[in-house]
C-alpha cells in the first residue's frame, strides 16, 4: 500500500444500536474498496470485523475493529464498534482517532437508545456526525417515521441528502439531492446507473434540494451572500458549506443505504472523500503543556495509542493515531508517560485480524504496531525532545460489580494475570484486590460486559471461576463518650505479661476542642492532654489519639504499642469486621509491672479496652451511598421511580435533558446490585445511569440489626 497523505485521509467511527447493521456496513464499504473480494456476513459469522468467537456466538460486535478501504484515491480507516451500552467504552476510544461519527440507524426501529446513547459521545468528543438509514430493503422499513424519529431526537440540523424511491423488498434506487440525480443499483450493488429524477419525484427532490442549500449557505457568510444573489448553489459551493456545518455540528446529512444488498455504500463511500473533513481540518488537540498538536505531516513524531489488543500467536497489538509527523518502520520513540524508549520494528494497516504492513504513515493516519515493551492504551509517543503527552481517554465510570474466586486456588495467579491482561485491553473493566472485603472486584459497565469475561475465562483461558455478591464495604462509628478499663494479665511459669489500660472513646468532630473533662456515667474523668496524634485513615476518616498518662503510670515507650493495637481494632471493627473511623481517644490512666509489662501486653490491654469501650459508645454501622443519575424516557419515568424508592434511595432531583427525563439520587450502594439489569429490563434498554460515590451515611436500625446477626452467625461458623 502506498503511502496515504494526510489530505487524502478520512477516519471514521460506526456508531449506532446493535442491530443496526454496522458491521455489514463495514463489510460493504471494505468490499467497494477493494479490501475483500467477497462480502461476509454475521449468519454465517465470516465477516471481517466480527472475528472474535465470542461475537459468533452472541451473534453481536463485543470488541471494535479497526479497518481500511481504499476509494476515490483516499483511503478510509474504519473502526466499527458494538452498539449495547455495556461495550460503549470501546466507542469512546474510537472517538479519540475518529475526525467523523457515522451514526448507523435500523430503518425498521429508527432512533434506539445505542444511537442517542453514541450520539451523546460524539457530541462529548466534539466530532461531527452524519446519519445512514440502513436496511431501507426490509419488508417492514419506514424511512419516514425513522425521519421523523431523527428530528424529535436531534432537531432540524439533520438534513436529508438521500431518500428511497422503492423502500423494502426491491429496495435499489435512491434519490441524491446533493446530486440531484437518481442512483439506481444493480444485484449486490455491482452496477450503478446514475440517471435524472423521474418526473414523479421531481417536486420533493427540489424541495429537499433548497432546504439542503440552506442549510448549507447558512454556516458561511460567503456563501449565504452567495445564496441570496443566485437563490441557490452549485455542488463546490454546497460540499464547502455541507463541511463546513459539519465541523460546526450545526448540519447533520442523512444518507440511505442497504448494506446487506450493497446499496447505496459507493455513494456514501464517495461523500465520505469529498465532503467529510480530513484530519488536519479537524482542530488540532492540545497536550499537557497547553500546547496545539497540529496535524502536520512536516511536525515532530507523535502518536497517541487509542487502543490495545492482546491476540493469539501476535501478543500485544498498539493501535494509535499519528497525531504529527511521519512515522517509519525502525523508528525509536519515547513513551512521554513512562520515559521509556521505544522501537516501532513494524507498522500495520488491519482489517479485524488481517494485517497488512507499510513502511511509513503521515500525521492524521491510523495504524498498529506490535512487540512495545511498556506501551498501553492512553500513552503518547513522541520523537526525543518531545516530552509532553496527550490527555488520556476519559472512559465511562463502572456501574456494576461483582466479586470473582478461581474455584481451583492454585488457578489465583494465572487468574490475576488474565484479569490484568482484561483491563489493559479494556479499561472500563477495572479490577480491585479488596483487603478489606477480602474479595477480587471486577468493575464493568454492566452484568452482560462482565459476564463477557467470564466467557472468556471459562472458553479461552480454562480457568474455572465463579461471580459471588460483593460484599459491602460497611464502616463503624460512634455516637457518645464511653470508658473502659482493660488489664491483660498472664503468667505461664517465666517472665509474664502484664499491662493495665484505662481510656475515654468520643466522636470525632472536625473543629472540637482538645478534652478536658469527660462526663461517663455520671462521673467526671479529668484529662491532661501531653501529646496528640492526628491520622488520616487510609479508608477514610480520622483517629485522633492523645496521651493523658501523668505520674507516670505508663511509661512513654508503651504508648506506641497501646495505639497499634487501637488501629488493629480500627481494622476490623468489633461490631461487623468492618473499618472503624472518625474516634478520639485518651489514654489517661493504667498500671505497669516492673518485669511483666511489655509492648505486647499493653497492645493487647489497648486492643481490648477500645473494643469493649467501642460496644457502650452507642455504635453504629455506617454504608456508602453513591449519587445516582439515571436519564429515562418519560414514558417509563414511574416504574424507574419506584424501582428506585425499592432501592431506599433518596430523590434528590428531576430535570429534561434532550428529550430523557433525568433522575438525580442518592442510593445505598447495598441496594445497587444488578441494578444495570433491572434499569434495562424496564425500559427495554433505552435508559442510561451513571454512578458516583458521595459519602457514608447510618444504615436503619432494622438493617444494623440484620448485619450483626449475620456477623456474629460467620464468627461462629469459623
Amino acid at each position: 500500500m502506498k503511502t496515504y497523505q494526510t489530505k487524502e485521509i478520512r477516519n471514521i467511527s460506526l456508531l449506532g444500536n446493535a442491530g443496526a447493521g454496522k458491521t455489514t456496513l463495514a463489510e460493504a464499504m471494505l468490499f467497494n474498496g477493494g479490501v475483500i473480494e467477497r462480502r461476509g456476513s454475521i449468519d454465517q459469522k465470516n465477516t471481517v470485523s466480527d472475528y472474535n468467537p465470542v461475537e459468533h456466538e452472541q451473534g453481536n460486535s463485543v470488541f471494535s475493529s479497526v479497518l481500511y478501504a481504499e476509494f476515490n484515491q483516499h483511503k478510509i480507516n474504519i473502526i466499527d464498534n458494538p452498539g449495547l451500552d455495556d461495550f460503549s467504552g470501546q466507542a469512546v476510544a474510537s472517538l479519540n482517532p475518529a475526525d467523523t461519527g457515522l451514526i448507523v440507524l435500523n430503518a425498521q426501529n429508527g432512533v434506539e437508545v445505542g444511537a442517542e446513547i453514541h450520539f451523546r459521545h460524539a457530541q462529548a468528543a466534539n466530532i461531527p456526525v452524519f446519519f445512514v438509514i440502513n436496511g431501507l430493503d426490509h419488508e417492514k422499513t419506514n424511512f419516514e417515521k425513522t425521519i421523523e424519529t431523527i428530528r424529535e431526537k436531534f432537531g432540524n440540523a439533520a438534513v436529508i441528502v438521500q431518500f428511497p424511491v422503492n423502500e423494502g423488498d426491491l429496495f435499489d434506487s435512491v434519490i441524491d439531492v446533493l446530486m440531484m440525480k437518481m442512483y439506481r443499483y444493480g444485484k449486490d450493488g455491482d452496477k450503478t446507473e446514475i440517471a435524472d429524477i423521474p418526473e414523479e419525484f421531481k417536486e420533493r427532490a427540489d424541495e429537499l434540494h433548497n432546504e439542503l442549500v440552506e442549510k448549507a449557505a447558512e454556516n458561511d457568510e460567503a456563501l449565504m451572500e452567495l445564496f441570496f444573489e443566485k437563490d441557490s448553489l452549485d455542488e463546490d459551493e454546497m460540499r464547502k458549506g455541507i463541511k463546513e456545518g459539519l465541523l460546526q455540528r450545526s448540519l447533520f446529512p442523512i444518507f440511505c443505504t442497504s448494506a446487506k444488498k450493497n446499496v447505496g455504500i459507493g455513494r456514501l463511500m464517495e461523500f465520505i472523500t469529498n465532503v467529510a473533513p480530513s484530519p488536519d481540518e479537524m482542530p488540532a488537540p492540545v497536550n499537557s503543556k497547553d500546547e496545539e498538536v497540529k496535524c502536520d505531516p512536516a511536525g515532530p513524531v507523535s502518536l497517541f495509542v487509542f487502543k490495545t489488543s492482546i491476540e493469539e500467536h501476535v501478543g500485544e497489538v498498539n493501535f494509535f493515531k499519528v497525531l504529527s509527523g511521519e512515522v517509519k518502520e525502525g523508528m525509536d520513540l519515547i513513551n512521554t508517560n513512562t520515559s521509556a524508549k521505544e522501537r516501532v520494528s513494524q507498522l500495520f494497516v488491519t482489517a479485524g485480524k488481517k494485517k497488512d504492513k507499510v513502511s511509513s504513515m503521515v500525521a492524521g493516519d491510523i495504524g498498529a504496531t506490535v512487540k512495545l515493551k511498556s506501551t498501553k492504551t492512553n500513552h503518547t509517543l513522541n520523537a526525543p525532545g518531545q516530552d509532553w503527552t496527550m490527555s488520556p481517554i476519559s472512559f465511562p465510570e463502572p456501574r456494576h460489580r461483582t466479586a470473582i474466586k478461581a474455584k481451583n486456588e492454585g488457578d489465583d495467579e494465572k487468574l490475576g494475570e488474565v484479569l490484568q491482561r482484561f483491563h489493559d485491553e479494556d479499561p472500563t473493566i477495572q479490577i480491585e484486590y479488596s483487603k478489606e472485603l477480602k474479595q477480587i472486584l471486577i468493575h464493568g459497565l454492566g452484568e452482560h460486559h462482565l459476564n463477557i469475561l467470564k466467557w472468556h475465562l471459562d472458553n479461552i483461558f480454562k480457568i474455572d471461576v465463579e461471580f459471588i455478591t460483593p460484599k459491602i464495604p460497611y464502616r463503624e462509628t460512634i455516637t457518645r463518650v464511653a470508658q473502659a478499663t482493660y488489664r491483660h494479665k498472664k503468667q505461664s511459669g517465666g517472665a509474664g505479661q502484664f499491662g493495665e489500660v484505662h481510656l475515654v472513646i468520643e466522636p470525632y468532630k472536625a473543629g472540637a476542642p482538645d478534652p478536658a473533662v469527660y462526663k461517663v456515667n455520671g462521673k467526671e474523668i479529668k484529662v491532661s492532654v501531653r501529646d496528640k496524634q492526628e491520622q488520616d485513615l487510609p479508608w477514610g476518616g480520622k483517629l485522633i489519639f492523645y496521651n493523658c498518662i501523668v505520674g507516670g503510670s505508663i511509661d512513654a515507650r508503651f504508648l506506641p504499642a497501646i495505639l497499634k493495637g487501637i488501629m488493629e481494632k480500627m481494622e476490623e471493627g468489633p461490631l461487623t469486621g468492618s473499618y472503624a473511623r472518625d474516634i478520639r481517644v485518651a489514654v489517661y490512666d493504667g498500671k505497669m509491672h516492673p518485669v511483666d509489662s511489655n509492648e505486647i501486653s499493653f497492645k493487647l490491654a489497648g486492643r481490648n479496652a477500645f473494643s469493649m469501650a467501642f460496644k457502650n459508645a452507642g455504635p453504629k454501622i455506617m454504608e456508602p451511598i453513591y449519587e445516582v443519575n439515571v436519564w429515562v424516557p418519560a414514558d417509563r419515568m414511574g416504574d424507574v421511580m419506584s424501582d428506585l424508592q425499592g432501592r431506599r434511595a433518596i430523590v434528590m432531583g428531576m430535570s429534561s435533558e434532550k428529550g430523557f427525563e433525568k433522575i438525580s439520587a442518592k442510593v445505598p450502594l447495598a441496594e445497587m446490585n444488578k441494578y444495570s439489569t433491572s434499569l434495562s429490563s424496564l425500559t427495554g434498554g433505552r435508559a442510561m445511569y451513571t454512578m458516583k460515590f458521595s459519602e457514608y451515611a447510618q444504615v436503619p436500625g432494622e438493617i444494623q440489626e440484620e448485619l450483626l446477626k449475620a456477623y456474629a452467625a460467620e464468627q461462629e461458623g469459623e
